[in-house]
C-alpha cells in the first residue's frame, strides 16, 4: 500500500476515531493542525465502557463506570432460577380446528440459578475483544437480547456528538452546519477471534455501529498505520527511511514496517497480537494481591463429624476477581460465607479472609485496578512504587525489576512479536532506521529496553494515547483507507 501527503483533500478537514478496547479518543485535522476532541469533562480520552440500567438507559465514558460502582457497592447478589421457557406434551391427537397435535400439560423449563433479579444495571467494557468471535452477536441484558452493535453504538454516539461541539468552536474549519457523517475509523491488525473470517466480521460489525451513530462515509485504517502518519505529519522530511511503529495499548499489540519516501510512504508490514496492559495489569493482581487474599491459605471445617482441612478454593473466586466488571457476582452465600467462617477462626490468614470479604461485598475490584495502574505508571518514572489500595488495609512497596520479572512472559511475548514482524518483512534489525513507540504500554521501562537494546539510538517515543486519533484525522483529510461499502 502507497501513500502520499500530497494528494489531494476530499474533504474541507478529517475526523479520526479511534475506539480502543479500554479507552477511545478522537481528532480534526484541517490540512495544517491537530485538535483533539475532548471526550470527557477534563480529558480527551474516554473509557470505552457502556452501562445499561434495568429501564435499558445507556450510559458510557466513566459516567458509566462511575454509575456501576456506586451502584453495586455493599449490594448483595441473590441469584434465582431463571425459566427458559415452556415444555408442552402432546396427546399423540391431531386438534381438528387447527390441524396442530393437542397438547395435554404444560410445564415451564429452568435454566442455571444465575438470575440477578436485583442488578441495577450492565457494564460493559473492552467489547471491542468480542467483535471477531460468531457466537457472541448477542448478549442477553435484563432477559432482552441486545446486539453487540447495540451496545457499541452509544459510545459512538457520544463521540461523534463532541466531534460535533468541537467542530462548532473550531476557527479553521469554517463550516456553519459541521458535518460529522465521514471519518477514518481505527482498527487494530488482527481483532481477538479463532475464525477465518473474524477480521471482516469485527469490521462488518464495527462499521454497522458507526452507521447507527451517524457515520455514514466510512474509511478503515490500521492503527500502527495511523500513529506512523501522525509521526511523519508533525516530522515532515525528504530522506528515505525504513520505519517500525510499535503500538502497544491496553488490549493489543500492533506493528508495522513502513518504507517512507519522502511524503510518501509503502507499507511493508504489519502485525497484531492479543497482548496489552490489561493483561499486565490481570497478571500483577494475580501475583501481588493474590496471596493478600488468602490463596494459598488452608480452611479447617467440620463436615459430617469430622474434622476436614484443605486448601481454601481460591480458585473458584479468581476469574471474578480479575475481570472487575463481573465481580460483583462474588456477593453472594456460596462465596461470602467461606470467607467469613475463615475471619471467624481468627490466626493470620483472617486478616486475608477480612481484606477478600470487603473487597466482594464493597466492589471494591475496580478501584484495586486502579491503584495497580497508578503503581504501573509511577514504576515507569522511579525504580520502586507504593501500591496503595486503602479500600482493602493493602500498602506495599513493588520495586521494578521484582514488577518485571512478575511480567516475564509477557515480556517474552513482547520479543517474540518484534521478531515475526522482521520476518514478515524478511529484514534484520540493522535495516531498521527508525523505531516509534506509542500506546500506554510503551511507556513500560522493560519495553523501552527491549526496543533500545535491539534498535540502539532508534527508539522515539510518539504521543502515547493520543497518536492513532491524530493520525486517523490526517487520512481521512486525504482520503486514506478501505472503504468497506465499495470494496
Amino acid at each position: 500500500m502507497t501513500e502520499n501527503e500530497s494528494a489531494h483533500s476530499s474533504v474541507p478537514y478529517g475526523i479520526g476515531i479511534d475506539f480502543g478496547t479500554s479507552n477511545s479518543a478522537a481528532a480534526i485535522f484541517d490540512g495544517k493542525r491537530v485538535t483533539m476532541v475532548r471526550l470527557e469533562k477534563n480529558s480527551t480520552i474516554m473509557p470505552s465502557a457502556t452501562y445499561i440500567s434495568r429501564n435499558f438507559v445507556a450510559q458510557t465514558g466513566q459516567e458509566a463506570i462511575d454509575s456501576y460502582i456506586s451502584q453495586n457497592q455493599g449490594r448483595k447478589v441473590e441469584l434465582s432460577v431463571e425459566v427458559l421457557g415452556e415444555a408442552r406434551t402432546s396427546t399423540g391427537q391431531i386438534d381438528p380446528a387447527s390441524r396442530l397435535p393437542m397438547e395435554a400439560e404444560t410445564s415451564l423449563v429452568y435454566g442455571q440459578a444465575f438470575n440477578d433479579g436485583s442488578l441495577p444495571g450492565r457494564l460493559f467494557r473492552g467489547i471491542k475483544r468480542l467483535l471477531g468471535t460468531k457466537d457472541s452477536d448477542r448478549i442477553m441484558v435484563f432477559n432482552r437480547p441486545f446486539r453487540l452493535v447495540a451496545l457499541i453504538t452509544p459510545i459512538l454516539l457520544k463521540i461523534e456528538k463532541c466531534i460535533a461541539q468541537t467542530l462548532a468552536i473550531t476557527p479553521s474549519v469554517n463550516s456553519v452546519k459541521p458535518d460529522t457523517s465521514h471519518a477514518c475509523l481505527g482498527h487494530p491488525v488482527n481483532f481477538e477471534g479463532r475464525e477465518s473470517d473474524h477480521n471482516q466480521l469485527a469490521l462488518t460489525r464495527l462499521s454497522e455501529s458507526y452507521q447507527h451513530a451517524g457515520v455514514t462515509a466510512q474509511r478503515f485504517y490500521p492503527e500502527p498505520t495511523a500513529a506512523t502518519l501522525s509521526y511523519f505529519h508533525a516530522n515532515p522530511q525528504h530522506e528515505s527511511e525504513t520505519v517500525l511503529t510499535v503500538d502497544f495499548g491496553g488490549g493489543t499489540l500492533d506493528l508495522c514496517i513502513l518504507e517512507r519516501h519522502g511524503a510518501a510512504f509503502d507499507v511493508v508490514a504489519v502485525h497484531g497480537v492479543g497482548l496489552g496492559g490489561d493483561h499486565i495489569d490481570q497478571c500483577l493482581f494475580r501475583k501481588v494481591l493474590f496471596p493478600l487474599l488468602g490463596k494459598g491459605e488452608r480452611w479447617r471445617r467440620e463436615i459430617e463429624g469430622k474434622l476436614v482441612d484443605t486448601l481454601f478454593p481460591f480458585e473458584d473466586y479468581e476469574d471474578l476477581l480479575i475481570n472487575w466488571t463481573v465481580s460483583y457476582m462474588l456477593n453472594q452465600n456460596k462465596y461470602t460465607t467461606p470467607v467469613i467462617d475463615l475471619i471467624k477462626q481468627a490466626g493470620d490468614g483472617a486478616i486475608k479472609f477480612q481484606r477478600l470479604y470487603e473487597l466482594i461485598t464493597q466492589n471494591y475490584c475496580y478501584q484495586v485496578f486502579q491503584a495497580i495502574k497508578d503503581c504501573k505508571a509511577e514504576l515507569s518514572e522511579q525504580e520502586s512504587a507504593i501500591l496503595n489500595i486503602p479500600e482493602i488495609d493493602v500498602e506495599c512497596v513493588i520495586d521494578r525489576a521484582v514488577f518485571e520479572s512478575m511480567i516475564e512472559e509477557q515480556l517474552e511475548q513482547f520479543k517474540q512479536a518484534i521478531q515475526d514482524v522482521l520476518s514478515i518483512a524478511d529484514m534484520q534489525p540493522e535495516q531498521i532506521n527508525l523505531v516509534l513507540r506509542t500506546g500506554g504500554s510503551s511507556l513500560i521501562p522493560a519495553v523501552k529496553n527491549i526496543l533500545e537494546k535491539q534498535f540502539p539510538d532508534k527508539v522515539v517515543e510518539h504521543d502515547p494515547f493520543t497518536s492513532v486519533a491524530a493520525g486517523l484525522a490526517i487520512a481521512d483529510y486525504y482520503a486514506y483507507g478501505r472503504n468497506l461499502q465499495s470494496s
